[in-house]
């Protein structure tokens, strides 16, 4: 105490020998300390929406200062959002203002936080310490056109008021994630009614969602003259529990997404009641949010040695269709897997050289793993048939274009074990692909398209294309599906990723059995073992409700992975510098993604493997790590400070990542962020949804010559002349079949300008035009994406301890398990892994019993 009396008495005197100094009479210093009273003492407190919640900043002043700030958001994530609030406590009392910089990572609870700052301030300097919940609130009547920005762009409603309440909320326009984001919408809109304000609470899952409605409503009630704007955003609804459900089923699947979904579709279908449980308020997990596409060679699309000639094969639906030609680039990857050394792989020739992750040309100089040797042999037998039949037409002048594609399930096996195999960040260890997982879900995954067909999903039965680090052209587009989902006998229409894999096989699993059913909004606790077997699932639904779920036959983990759970995924990473991989990365996962069913496996005493490797998603929007859709090979990737390209486009996704981080920018506290160029009228993969329109820090439709306008007003100085001579090189390398000069390209299937064809596929040179042609430019980075450990399982995804023996009555599918896509997975081999898995551990369950 008497160092704090001190030292405010040495104030005092400064403060008194300057006020002499200057000679300033008495009644000015009064002038100025009454000038200095800025606020009424006391203490004041205000709301915002933040990332997964409420967001409140209490902040107790005295006539002339800020003393405290305290800050809290209960439903924050503890990594991100919790940590963002805890520094900007301390940077907030220090500024004593709201205007400090958001934490890097965690920008929607930042500017919550900032926004309840700059509100509690306007509060103190009124003296008006009321929160508001208990005050009237008028309106003036009338509808209200209010948006708030969500996941994917603006969200915007209309809202009607009568001179009290909330009468009505009408989504006029969103482009949310239809069955995730929106399904926020369908929970929320009539809470609010109810509640007459925004203050209930945002929907898991669906975070972005929820605060762009909330704050598109809270915009249409500030138009609308609400008395007072607190009390609105703070009125909420009292949640509570119901009596305790217990129940019993032969099989309890954990998790919705398209693993739980196919494991509860061939359960049922096995004559199995079964229970889903999911965490969300609508099935589809990470599956809604991915690509869609699944990988899998439909051998009546490709070269067939038996017929070489054929230009047509016969679909799994009995009808005729065009074969798919190869592409520029595969041919010659084909022989650098005919050329691969049989020798042993030669991991000790990497501790004296760098392992460059997607450099083949060296990779294949050292061998191969031994168990992946049979695979080689046979496919090179493969491949030395398909090139007897093409070389001849290569020399001949045909081009390589003109040509049918080469694509076998032995391809696609080796290909997973490459593209797979990765060492550990300090050299120590090796990772790849146990060999019978990756061949159980690749030939397995010849059957897919049938079952789901069988159930009324429908699929593009014509094509064969790639997406982001797929390395072949063997992807399956979704369409949706026609199903008789209310059972009048019609069948009914369903689009996109929701139709192929939910729609479909959660009609077939609902209709197989009146127990069957859907807790959704329920999350899963701890798994009940009794005598060593697991024998059920404890869970809570969201209003508090417990429920515990007996399985007579076995329970499926199917809860996905962890890439969501930022701090997890640092904490376990042995692949990535922590300079790229850090408590600041975005991801493209939703947010209930933690990593639950991992957890709850080891409580039960369940084994590991691979946990240390976490792919990236090398396109990723960089405001908020959504991925983007899209495929590397009809675009170039851009190097922000040089013009140039960086890296081949067609490249692993770790592999594109890790050249992001090292030839791309740190940009509005991203790192790694790069421009891709490609062709406007070049179709994203994927349910992609912006077409061709300006979507601000996102991406924007120009000539070459407008591009410098773009990059400048994002803050980018980036040499336009060095970009067009880029451009125009990549696309004289694919004109000409040749290679560019920058870096070069495995497989090109677009140019960047225009430019007319001849007949057989081939360019006609003198048609080529850049300066005219439409260019997409975006801007991206990359986030995180798919956690490739996770649960040690085998074959038939019994779930493994310590001494490799099953757990009995313990299953699990999909991303919760680890093992099979060794440190990186290929682009589209998750949903055929997922879908192929969930079936295997029904099946298994079935003939375990």
């Amino acid at each position: 105490m008497k160092k704090i009396v001190s030292g405010a008495m040495a104030l005092c005197l400064v403060a008194s020998m300057t006020a002499c100094s200057t000679g300033k009479p008495a009644e000015t210093t009064a002038a100025a300390t009454e000038a200095a009273k800025q606020y009424v003492a006391g203490t004041y407190s205000a709301s915002e929406e933040g990332f997964a919640g409420k967001v409140t900043v209490t902040i107790t002043t005295s006539e002339s200062e800020i003393t405290d700030v305290k800050v809290e958001g209960p439903n924050e994530t503890p990594d991100k959002g919790g940590a963002a609030m805890e520094k900007l406590q301390g940077e907030l009392l220090k500024a004593q203002s709201a205007e400090v910089d958001a934490v890097s990572g965690s920008t929607v609870t930042s500017d919550a936080v900032k926004q309840a700052m700059a509100a509690a301030i306007e509060k103190a300097k009124s003296g008006d310490a009321s929160t508001g919940s208990d005050e009237a609130l008028a309106f003036t009547a009338g509808t209200y056109t209010g948006t708030g920005v969500g996941y994917n762009g603006p969200t915007t409603v209309e809202v009607t008021f009568d001179d009290s309440k909330i009468t009505d909320i009408k989504i006029v326009d969103t482009k949310e994630t239809a069955h995730v984001g929106d399904t926020a919408f369908e929970v929320l809109i009539p809470q609010m009614i109810e509640a007459n304000g925004t203050g209930v609470d945002a929907v898991s899952g669906a975070t972005f969602s929820s605060k762009a409605l909330k704050t598109a409503v809270n915009d249409a009630a500030e138009q609308a003259g609400a008395t007072n704007l607190d009390a609105f955003k703070a009125n909420t609804l009292e949640v509570k529990a119901q009596d305790p459900i217990e129940d019993t089923w032969d099989v309890v699947v954990v998790g919705g997404g398209g693993a739980g979904m196919a494991a509860a579709a061939q359960a049922a279908q096995n004559g199995e009641s079964v229970l889903v449980i999911e965490k969300n308020v609508e099935v589809g997990g990470n599956t809604l949010v991915s690509g869609g596409q699944y990988q899998s060679v439909m051998p009546y699309l490709v070269w067939d040695p038996e017929n070489p000639d054929a230009t047509t094969g016969i679909g799994f639906d009995g009808n005729e269709y065009n074969k798919v030609k190869s592409v520029q680039g595969c041919i010659d990857e084909l022989k650098t897997i005919y050329n691969w050394s049989e020798e042993p792989f030669d991991e000790d020739y990497y501790d004296t050289h760098e392992y460059v992750a997607g450099d083949i040309e060296e990779l294949s100089k050292h061998g191969v793993v031994a168990e992946y040797l049979p695979t080689l042999q046979a496919l090179k037998k493969e491949i030395k048939a398909y090139l007897d039949w093409a070389q001849p037409k290569l020399d001949a002048g045909t081009p390589e274009s003109d040509l049918t594609l080469f694509s076998t399930v032995n391809l696609h096996i080796f290909q997973s074990y490459y593209g797979g195999l990765r060492q550990s960040a300090d050299k120590s260890s090796w990772i790849w692909g146990d060999v019978d997982l990756v061949s159980q879900f690749i030939k397995d995954g010849q059957d897919l398209k049938p079952w789901l067909e069988s159930m009324g999903s429908t699929f593009v039965e014509d094509t064969q294309p790639t997406l982001i680090g797929a390395l072949w052209y063997r992807e399956n587009q979704f369409i949706g599906a026609n199903v008789d989902t209310d059972g009048d006998g019609q069948t009914e229409e369903y689009d996109g990723r929701w139709g192929t894999y939910f729609v479909a096989p959660m009609t077939s699993f609902l209709n197989a059995n009146e127990h069957n059913k859907i807790m959704t909004r329920t999350t899963a606790e701890e798994l009940i073992q009794e005598d060593g077997r697991v024998t059920g699932v404890k869970a809570t639904m969201y209003d508090g409700t417990p429920v515990t779920a007996h399985a007579k036959k076995g329970v499926v983990l199917a809860t996905g992975g962890y890439a969501a759970n930022i701090a997890k995924v640092v904490e376990t990473n042995e692949y990535w510098d922590p300079e790229y991989l850090n408590d600041k990365t975005e991801t493209t996962n939703r947010s209930s993604l933690q990593g639950d069913g991992i957890t709850m496996a080891e409580a039960v005493g369940a084994a590991t493997t691979g946990m240390g490797y976490t792919q990236l998603m090398p396109i990723s929007w960089v405001d908020n790590g959504d991925l983007a859709f899209g495929g590397g090979d009809y675009a170039v990737y851009i190097n922000p400070t040089t013009g140039k390209r960086f890296v081949d486009e067609t490249s692993e996704r770790d592999v594109l990542s890790l050249g992001e981080f090292r030839n791309g920018i740190e940009w509005n506290g991203h790192k790694g962020v790069f421009i891709e160029i490609a062709n406007a009228a070049t179709p994203i993969p994927g349910p992609y949804p912006y077409k061709d329109e300006d979507v601000e820090g996102r991406q924007y439709v120009r000539t070459i010559g407008e591009i410098a306008d773009v990059l400048k007003a994002e803050g980018f100085d980036t040499d336009v002349e060095t970009i067009k001579a880029t451009i125009e090189d990549y696309d004289q390398a694919i004109i000409n079949g040749t290679q560019p000069q920058d870096v070069s390209k495995k497989q090109f299937s677009a140019l960047i300008g225009d430019c007319e064809k001849n007949e057989d596929g081939s360019y006609k040179a003198d048609t080529y035009n850049l300066d005219d042609a439409k260019l997409r430019i975006r801007f991206l980075a990359p986030s995180t994406h798919h956690t490739m450990g996770g649960i040690h399982v085998d074959v038939k995804r019994h779930v493994l301890d310590a001494d490799e023996k099953p757990i009995a009555g313990l299953y699990a599918a999909g991303e919760v398990t680890g093992g099979i896509h060794g440190g990186n997975r290929l682009g589209g081999n998750a949903i055929t892994e997922i879908f192929v898995s969930g079936r295997t551990a029904a099946n298994a369950i079935s003939e375990d019993n």
